[in-house]
């Protein structure tokens, strides 16, 4: 099952602003993750296994790391997800 770019853009969104107890149209997906208020590197790695339990997905550090905006973790989750289809 293929899920498209803005629906995880839209769950991911949902993670940010719940894990850093700010309101969901505060987060857009352009927003540097670590400029949200509240965040924290702490509370971005939080974001991050959340996204890895809910989609039962491993994302690699370096790539997790190199993705700054929410956008940016729904093309890296997007990748990883197509991969493990594949497999």
């Amino acid at each position: 099952m293929s899920v498209s770019t803005d629906e995880l853009i839209s769950e991911i969104t949902g993670i940010v602003a719940e894990e850093l107890g700010v309101p969901i149209d505060s987060v857009s997906p352009e927003a540097d993750l670590r400029s949200v208020q509240g965040a924290d590197s702490v509370k971005v790695l939080r974001v991050i296994a959340r996204i890895e339990r809910a989609r039962d997905v491993e994302l690699e550090d370096e790539e997790v790391f190199g993705a700054s905006t929410v956008r940016e973790v729904a093309e890296v989750l997007q990748r990883a997800l197509t991969e493990s289809a594949a497999v």
